[in-house]
């Protein structure tokens, strides 16, 4: 089955999720999870409102400790003030090929409980939401890439955001498009990935075991 229910890929995946090169998993898995990967090639057409919804209202049904929900996000479209000030707070490298994105997302923790307590799991919490929004984008046919690399100062006052809130990371979400729109250092890098192999990084009964 596909992830989509039916038999076979769902017919919105596209092109932003062609693969260079084979994923092979060592497990049964649905067949999304290897197929997901982040491109940095954008052709910089506009995303809809809608699609960065679809996105979001996944992230929304993420996991979270105690049903926290301590996830928050704050987005732009591209060709707005809003965008462009999320793009000047990312690094000069991300921003070299982020600019085409049709809508930069920024995704924040809620690090502090309404009683005034840490919440302990609000970073990890977030990322299991963004994990979700990745994984939607896949399904939806659009690249989708979070970046690191940003000033966290100039990101938070881009984003408006209050005390007890911390920026994570920077999403771009695109139509993708080729390799060659990047700068040659990042060509060799527009293909998924590989992954350690899991006894590398899964341990029955003990660390390292």
């Amino acid at each position: 089955m596909g992830p989509g229910g039916g038999s076979g890929w769902p017919r919105t995946l596209g092109r932003a999720n062609t693969l260079r090169m084979a994923r092979t998993p060592s497990h049964p898995v649905d067949p999304l999870f290897p197929r997901r990967w982040s491109p940095r090639a954008m052709d910089g057409r506009a995303v809809s409102r809608e699609q960065v919804l679809t996105l979001l209202e996944a992230a929304r049904w993420a996991p979270s400790g105690g049903n926290g929900q301590p996830w928050r996000f704050v987005w732009a479209g591209r060709d707005t003030p809003a965008f462009a000030a999320l793009l000047d707070a990312l690094v000069p490298a991300n921003q070299a090929w982020a600019h085409r994105a049709g809508a930069l997302v920024l995704v924040a923790a809620k690090v502090v409980r309404d009683d005034g307590a840490p919440a302990g799991s609000a970073r990890f919490d977030a990322g299991a939401a963004w994990g979700s929004l990745a994984l939607q984008g896949t399904l939806s046919g659009l690249a989708v890439h979070a970046m690191g690399g940003f000033d966290h100062q100039k990101a938070r006052a881009a984003a408006g955001l209050p005390d007890g809130v911390e920026p994570q990371v920077i999403v771009a979400v695109g139509h993708q498009g080729p390799p060659d729109l990047l700068a040659e250092k990042d060509r060799a890098r527009e293909q998924p990935n590989d992954r350690l192999p899991l006894e590398a990084i899964a341990f029955e009964g003990r660390f390292g075991g």
